[in-house]
């Protein structure tokens, strides 16, 4: 607690001398061609959070809980002709929890979420968590922007998936730019990421396999942690509106020697009558396997070969201020499994709700209604998610990766924004309810984890 404090008086000391380093320079001194003023008209803004977390497996299954403190910091430059740096870190301590490294004494299985707020890869570190996030060079000019280094993701497949104490990172070259008012391109080669709850940096290939990989189409464990080589991800983009009520993205991210997911993707809003709005959406995934999908073993590869999934999506809504509600509906055919690590950023299919995914199924069939209240003058937005969603037999394996019964599942959140003296403070409140579909009964070893099981979270946030 003591290196705690030390740490956060740290930050509020940097905080008060960038502030003192950003007052005005006399006009006969100021030199805006020197290094030196580059540096002292840089900014540095902050992020606290505290996150208390639990989960009620079902009966005879273990339950887990933890509570975790973390900050960080992060700088960047004045522009020097079009060109800036950003540096950023991150720091995370166990204030109490579980002993997460102890599995559940029925099935086995070991903690998935609690786990999250710290580091996977070594579960009995709880007070040295820190990993360096950000270190890049950018450079700007008019509607053009490029990235290189280490920074933040921010793409349908590959995303900061920040729902525990650090998002994911990224290691590459990305480039923006908008050539025209309703046009915009995007461009990036990626060497490593550094995966949500862990602090290392890993090459593309060491990267999938990092969080728990399931079983393979032959029904055993899967087997291509640390067997997969890859140069690298390479992800285009264009971005259009086409009408005023209609946008298009195209999307195609390509990891070399492994597979290649392409999407196209249609949003559609229509304003009907006095502060209404008609939404709707459509989404198309294709996913191809590339050479051997990774490893010429079989055994060992990602993607089988030959292998392909197709991913269809469909959405329509209504927003009446202070609603906005849609049903969406998710169709994964029978091709084969919609693979994308886990590792790298959360489903972008419009029934995705927090806490689950439908990564590594095939012949799935899923629906979901959303429906977010905005409270405007209590300073508080209110969210319910209730989706069902159904799998393949928790025995087909060619089709059911992760061994998950057909489940329905209810998010509940809302989130309140301090104003006045707490300004740049938030606190939130999950709740997520998971149980099986139908009246099957299912092994522990269908269920933990997975459903019939409750989880809890409880943030706050602290941004300056």
């Amino acid at each position: 607690m003591n290196r705690i404090l030390f740490i956060l008086l740290v930050q509020v000391t940097l905080i008060s001398a960038a502030s003192a380093q950003n007052l005005p320079e006399p006009e006969s001194t100021r030199d805006t061609s020197s290094l030196l003023h580059v540096f002292k008209s840089g900014t540095i803004n902050g992020h606290a959070r505290l996150f208390t977390m639990a989960t009620d497996n079902a009966t005879g299954i273990r339950d887990y809980a933890a509570t975790a403190i973390g900050g960080g910091l992060r700088y960047k430059t004045g522009s020097f002709h079009g060109f800036t740096m950003g540096i950023g870190g991150y720091f995370i301590y166990d204030l109490a929890s579980s002993n997460l490294a102890k599995p559940d004494p029925l099935t086995n299985a070991a903690n998935r979420y609690e786990i999250g707020l710290f580091d996977i890869q070594d579960v009995s570190n709880k007070n040295d968590i820190n990993r360096l996030e950000e270190l890049y060079l950018q450079y700007k000019y008019k509607t053009f922007k490029a990235t290189i280094g280490k920074q933040l993701p921010d793409m349908p497949f590959i995303n900061q998936q920040d729902g525990r104490m650090r998002a994911t990172g990224i290691d590459g070259l990305q480039v923006h730019w908008k050539p025209g008012k309703n046009t915009a391109l995007q461009a990036a080669y990626l060497w490593q990421i550094s995966p949500r709850s862990t602090v290392r940096w890993f090459s593309i290939g060491e990267s999938i396999g990092v969080y728990p990989a399931g079983i393979g189409p032959d029904g055993k464990p899967s087997n291509y942690k640390d067997a997969l080589k890859s140069k690298g991800v390479v992800v285009t983009s264009i971005q259009q509106q086409v009408h005023p009520t209609l946008s298009i993205q195209v999307w195609n991210q390509f990891v070399e020697n492994i597979f290649n997911t392409a999407m196209i993707q249609a949003d559609f809003r229509k304003p009907i009558g006095n502060q209404n709005n008609l939404t709707a959406g459509l989404q198309l995934i294709r996913q191809d396997a590339i050479n051997d999908g990774g490893n010429e073993d079989p055994s060992k590869t990602y993607f089988t070969k030959g292998g392909k999934s197709l991913v269809l999506g469909g959405s329509i809504g209504i927003e009446h201020q202070p609603w906005n509600i849609s049903l969406n509906y998710t169709r994964i055919t029978k091709d084969g499994r919609y693979l994308m690590p886990r590792e790298w950023g959360k489903d972008p299919f419009y029934t995705f709700l927090q806490r689950e995914r439908n990564d590594g199924y095939a012949d799935v069939n899923a629906i979901a209604l959303k429906a977010n209240y905005k409270l405007e003058k209590l300073h508080s937005k209110l969210f319910l998610g209730y989706g069902h969603y159904y799998l393949p037999d928790v025995q087909h394996a060619a089709f059911n990766k992760y061994a998950t019964p057909s489940y329905q599942q209810l998010n509940l959140s809302w989130k309140y924004d301090f104003q006045a003296f707490l300004k740049g403070m938030d606190i939130q409140f999950l709740y997520v309810h998971k149980s099986v579909l139908g009246n099957e009964s299912y092994a522990a070893k269908y269920l933990v984890n997975k459903v019939n099981m409750s989880n809890y979270n409880l943030i706050l946030n602290y941004t300056f």
